[in-house]
């Protein structure tokens, strides 16, 4: 069983696990109307705390999860960035999917790109990940050109219908983008140590 370290640093941001302290902070990150923009639905402070449990569950039985992120030189939590595992009913499903949301009031500092990187480092390493996949709403520009800005790739033919959102709803087309492990190493001229 794949055990998850305590945290990965990078120059200005420290991912880390959960702590009771950022619950509240996210509940308001949750309920931000601009953070939550492409999704269905704004969350209550009780479907957020529900979520982080989720996450901190899947940190448990995966070895991996979403990290909680703070600026380092503030120690302010802003949002999460990580791993997480997609199974609902698509043609790429199962699959291991990098997502981020963070404050509104960070947003153009370049800290999900950073924070991702990290979250992949590990994956491809530690994890031994062969693929990450990456999904939004076709309408989510912003998320789009984070996912670019990581070097992963789109094929219009993987694009999907979410099954988790109404059809009737301009939320439910969505564009896929994907990273093989062998893309990362060549981006990032490095060696993935995988697990035996």
């Amino acid at each position: 069983m794949l055990i998850a370290p305590t945290e990965l640093r990078s120059a200005r941001l420290l991912l880390r696990r959960w702590t009771p302290r950022d619950r509240p902070v996210f509940a308001e990150i949750n309920a931000d109307p601009v953070v939550m923009e492409y999704y269905p639905s704004t969350l209550t402070r009780l479907q957020s705390d529900a979520f982080v449990e989720r996450v901190e569950e899947h940190f448990e039985s995966d070895g991996f999860g979403l990290w909680a992120v703070e600026i380092a030189s503030t120690a302010a939590f802003i949002g999460y960035v990580g791993l997480w595992s997609a199974t609902f009913d698509a043609h790429f499903t199962p699959a291991v999917e990098i997502g981020w949301r963070l404050r509104s009031d960070v947003w153009g500092h370049g800290y999900a790109t950073e924070a991702a990187r990290l979250a992949l480092a590990d994956g491809f390493g530690r994890i031994g990940l062969d693929e990450t996949v990456s999904f939004t709403a076709a309408i989510n520009q912003p998320s789009q050109r984070v996912m670019e800005k990581l070097g992963m790739q789109r094929e219009s033919a993987d694009d999907f219908d979410h099954p988790a959102v109404t059809a009737q709803s301009p939320l439910r087309p969505h564009v896929l983008y994907r990273f093989a492990a062998r893309d990362w190493a060549l981006d990032n001229h490095e060696i993935i140590n995988r697990p035996d």
